[in-house]
């Protein structure tokens, strides 16, 4: 016997600095062979007993073989087993099947994890044409105020000084227009006739190809509001909170969604109050808020650690949008494929600023990272970058009523309910202010 565990402990050494699969394939295989052992030893006693065989005397070689293959696989498995129950055991928001599925990820699955999802993203992709939508789901509660003729905006290096604006309601795709497609409006009732609104949601059908596909279009206007970033208890990892939207800060939040990818898929950076939970990287898209108010998405070029006069800093990977045109590399690059790539189909969100420096949220199912793009340029985002893609992580929420009461979603279809945020969540988030 200690020469088969001896036998078994060599042949897991020998895999495992051959291949090095990670715990999660590892332990996947050795149940797979565990499983394979049993229905092979479960099939020769059927069949001995059917054939009325007499039993083997003494350790044939095949026996031996299948034994030293059932201690090397429970090598396997105990340490994996440690890990997966110290994973599934900590505090966490998130359904066991999604935990259990990033787990595989995060202990060196992310290819296989990757492999199946791409799989089934394909079998599922939508055909395209089929019957149009005769209603749309619309976003806020009442129409904003027409928008002025010219843009006022003014600002200092001190202070952002409101003027009166809202951007032009977004131009159909798919004529003719539902009612109400594309047309701006407010998220709280007291905002319905204010000519300079903090926050306009809208949902429209961004391509022809697809006419039962609908985006939503979140619109947020720095003048008035103030962007918060905040830490998920998970990602990024050591944060020490707060995982949820302060309650002393719920009376002026008017907004909050998802952020991007966790580090190990981004490599990017993460900073807020003047501490650095990742360092930024250089050639990153990051998404800042200045001390003056002001925001930004731009290629970060800087070092570490930004300057004083930054509040916060996110990044996610390289800009999907520059210069009001999609980035060449997104239908080939490979900055894109650490999760599902670019071209498979899926919910995606990003968040793109315009030329007078207003923030705009795009999220839609059925998307490539390039048809992301083209829905925030058609917006009017002059640079943008991705945020978080599948359906349960893209969210953005609103509230109807002051204190974060009567929450709702931007879309229906958002997995997620609309008060993710109100109560800790594994992953870090934005959040919108009035100010």
């Amino acid at each position: 016997m200690l020469a088969e565990i001896g036998l078994a402990a060599g042949l897991v050494s020998v895999l495992a600095l051959a291949f090095d699969p990670g715990l999660g394939p590892a332990a996947v295989v050795a149940l797979l062979v565990l499983l394979v052992v049993g229905l092979a030893d479960a099939g020769v006693a059927l069949y001995r007993r059917i054939r009325r065989l007499p039993e083997p005397r003494g350790r044939t070689p095949t026996a031996a073989a299948a034994r030293i293959a059932v201690i090397a696989c429970l090598l396997v498995l105990v340490p994996a087993a440690v890990s997966y129950v110290s994973s599934m055991t900590r505090r966490s928001n998130t359904t066991l099947s999604i935990r259990s599925v990033e787990w595989l990820r995060d202990h060196g699955g992310r290819s296989l994890v990757s492999d199946v999802e791409r799989l089934y993203y394909s079998l599922t992709a939508p055909s395209k044409g089929g019957p149009a939508l005769r209603k749309l789901s619309i976003a806020g509660v009442a129409a904003a105020p027409l928008p002025p003729r010219t843009y006022a905006h003014r600002h200092s290096n001190a202070q952002i000084v409101p003027r009166p604006f809202r951007p032009r309601d977004i131009r159909p795709a798919i004529h003719p227009a539902l009612p109400g497609e594309g047309v701006w409006r407010v998220t709280q009732t007291r905002f319905a006739h204010d000519p300079n609104p903090p926050l306009l949601v809208t949902t429209y059908r961004p391509d022809p190809s697809y006419p039962r596909v609908v985006a939503g279009l979140a619109w947020i206007n720095p003048r008035r509001t103030r962007l918060a970033l905040y830490p998920g208890m998970q990602q990024p990892p050591g944060a020490a909170g707060p995982y949820a939207v302060p309650a002393s800060e719920l009376g002026p939040l008017l907004a909050t969604f998802n952020s991007g990818f966790k580090h190990a898929d981004s490599n990017g950076g993460f900073f807020r109050g003047g501490r650095s939970l990742e360092p930024l990287q250089p050639g990153q898209g990051t998404i800042l808020a200045y001390a003056n108010g002001r925001v930004d998405i731009r290629t970060w070029h800087g070092g570490r650690t930004p300057g004083p006069n930054v509040r916060l800093a996110r990044q996610n990977l390289p800009l999907i949008v520059d210069g009001r045109r999609p980035n060449p590399s997104l239908s080939d690059g490979p900055q894109w494929g650490a999760t599902l790539g670019n071209a498979i189909l899926v919910w995606r969100s990003g968040l793109g600023i315009d030329r007078h420096g207003d923030l705009i949220y795009a999220a839609a199912p059925d998307q490539s990272v390039g048809s992301l793009a083209q829905l925030l340029i058609h917006a009017g985002a002059v640079r943008a970058v991705e945020l978080d893609i599948n359906t349960y992580w893209v969210t953005l929420n609103t509230y109807a009523r002051a204190g974060a009461r009567d929450p709702g979603k931007l879309l229906p279809d958002m997995a997620r309910p609309a008060t993710r945020y109100l109560t800790p969540d594994d992953r870090d988030f934005f959040a919108v202010y009035l100010r």
